[in-house]
């Protein structure tokens, strides 16, 4: 019944969910953009970096309503292999790295992904990602759940990350 009632919810959020989208602080502009959710775990304002080929990455925050902590252990998209990610402090210099036991969000806070910091990586675009596309995406959490989302395409010229030499666009 539990798993009936949340796959529902998920289902619904998708369907309610259309052609949402927000950019960064600094590119919002509008109307508030609804979210994503799925038994008590939303994803607000989420967004993807628009690309031609190569590596991208979607944003928003995670917000956990629910009773218990949540975290996310993996993502994926049609349009791309992912990884979550981290920038982080390595041989003096911000670079970009796999974030190991995935992203942790407490029970009634939330967790930001933005550029500069953590993210959702899209490894190896399949096709271009063009500002206005809406991607589907899938998180996968550590207790077996899944929840769908979108993110609409913007451009975004970057926040001067650089890439762990492993990670090098090819």
């Amino acid at each position: 019944m539990r798993a009936a009632r949340v796959l529902a919810l998920a289902a619904a959020a998708v369907v309610a969910f259309g052609s949402a989208g927000c950019g960064s602080a600094t590119e919002a502009a509008g109307a508030p953009q609804p979210s994503a959710s799925g038994g008590g775990f939303s994803v607000r304002d989420p967004w993807v970096k628009a690309a031609d080929k190569g590596m991208t990455a979607a944003f928003g925050t995670l917000v956990n309503d629910g009773p218990a902590d949540v975290t996310v252990v993996a993502a994926s998209s049609p349009v791309s292999a992912m990884e979550l990610h981290e920038m982080a402090m390595q041989d003096g210099a911000m670079v970009m790295r796999p974030k190991q036991g995935g992203l942790l969000v407490k029970a009634g806070a939330s967790h930001v992904l933005e550029p500069g910091g953590d993210h959702l990586m899209l490894m190896n675009l399949s096709r271009p990602v063009r500002a206005g596309d809406e991607v589907t995406f899938t998180l996968a959490f550590a207790d077996g759940r899944t929840m769908d989302f979108r993110a609409v395409a913007k451009p975004f010229t970057g926040a001067g990350e650089s890439y762990a030499p492993s990670m090098a666009p090819r």
